[in-house]
């Protein structure tokens, strides 16, 4: 390369060959490598020494073109078809005059089921370290989803069996169904818009991705990363329907549950109506059974306290009391009237007593009582110093009283003053 042509600018720009032929030293660096792929296009030219094919990425929208000799292809152990699942050994290279890359092979070697399966297992426990698995991570199922949706192939047995199924046993479901391939290189891509879409629908409850039984090479699809962390991020619960009972993709431990057919995934998606009403029923039938023998066991309860002799003859125990009561009764009565009499008999001997020594009797044995008035508090005469001559005093006998004045000095008989 000269100065000159390293000098790139505006005003000294590359012509298309050198710039291919830049792009083409860079991309020759790489020399011989192994890439692994999906056989999508196979196109053998009669007549001409290359044959073409087009290899594409399983995990992801991306393809490359594959170039080499007709003769490698019928080389091979298994012969090729689209979706084959190889490894080729070939140098990329690109083409100057058309600016294309392409992929020039020189060893074509599908992968065996025994690889196939070894790898399954490695991506399985890769997962299983992540907690992709993990039954925690499992959504309950709606009893009654609004709308259904459904990836399955176009027209497939699949298809036909959940929609028929799950109608019979609910005639108002509603199914989205989207048309997918489920097996070859494209099914990936397709499977994961579709799940895309259904997820982020608000009226799609469950999603049911379905497809009939196949090969190991069939069923591969569903063992893919891209998928299987496509469902696991899902915020829709996802049932797995794949194959039949012994096939068991990855799918099924990613999915929140795994049907073993499709057939058994209409069975879980919705209720059988019938089914639904005879339990009803059946609930019905034991609550009435229950509520009757409920009322039967309390009326027997009530029978047996109503023929107890308190609540059967509730007077008995009151009229062998009367008896009883009546007899105190008298007792008291008794009791009371005897009292009564003793103490009248005691206030009538104490009303004799009071009026024999009262001042009423002692005025009718002949006996006065005289009171001095003339001071300011008159008070009654106890000897003969309380009457002076001039006092005013009030004598006072069995029949009435009289006021007298003291007109003589006080004389003392001797009997009164012994």
């Amino acid at each position: 390369m000269t100065a000159a042509e390293s000098a790139n600018s505006a005003e000294n720009p590359w012509p298309v060959r050198t710039v291919n032929t830049k792009i083409a030293d860079w991309i020759h660096r790489l020399g011989q490598i192994w890439v692994e792929g999906q056989v999508t296009q196979i196109n053998r030219r009669p007549g001409t020494r290359v044959a073409f094919l087009t290899l594409r990425d399983p995990a992801a929208d991306i393809s490359v073109s594959v170039t080499c000799s007709p003769d490698l292809l019928y080389r091979t152990e298994i012969p090729l078809t689209e979706g084959s699942r190889v490894v080729m050994l070939g140098r990329p290279t690109y083409f100057t005059g058309r600016g294309t890359v392409s992929l020039r092979v020189t060893d074509i070697r599908p992968v065996g089921v025994g690889e196939l399966l070894v790898r399954i297992e490695r991506l399985r426990q890769l997962l299983a370290a992540e907690g992709l698995f993990d039954p925690r991570l499992k959504r309950p199922l709606p009893f009654l989803p609004k709308a259904v949706g459904l990836i399955s192939g176009r027209s497939s047995a699949a298809q036909r069996d959940v929609v028929a199924v799950a109608t019979s046993r609910w005639e108002a479901v509603r199914f989205v169904v989207r048309d997918a391939p489920v097996q070859g290189p494209t099914a990936v891509p397709r499977i994961l818009g579709h799940l895309t879409a259904l997820d982020a629908d608000p009226d799609v409850e469950v999603i049911v991705i379905a497809r009939g039984g196949g090969s190991v090479e069939d069923l591969l699809p569903f063992s893919d990363e891209a998928l299987l962390r496509a469902v696991s991020a899902c915020r829709t619960p996802v049932i797995s329907a794949i194959g039949h009972e012994p096939d068991t993709p990855l799918l099924d431990l990613v999915a929140d549950v795994r049907a073993a057919t499709p057939t058994d995934a209409a069975k879980r998606v919705v209720p059988d109506v019938a089914a639904e009403l005879a339990g009803i029923d059946e609930l019905r039938a034991r609550s009435a059974h229950a509520l009757r023998n409920w009322v039967r066991r309390e009326t027997h309860v009530i029978d047996g306290l109503r023929a107890r002799p308190v609540l059967a003859r509730p007077f008995t125990t009151i009229d062998a009391h009367a008896a009883q009561v009546d007899r105190m009764r008298r007792d008291i009565r008794r009791d009371v009237r005897r009292h009564v009499d003793a103490e009248e008999r005691r206030r009538d001997h104490l009303s004799a007593r009071l009026a024999t020594l009262g001042p009423a009797q002692t005025l009718a044995r002949g006996y006065a009582v005289v009171q001095r008035t003339d001071v300011e508090r008159p008070h009654v005469v106890g000897e003969i110093a309380d009457m002076p001559p001039g006092a005013e005093v009030r004598i006072r006998v069995a029949d009435g009283s009289a006021v007298a004045h003291v007109t003589g000095g006080a004389h003392v008989t001797e009997g009164e003053a012994s």
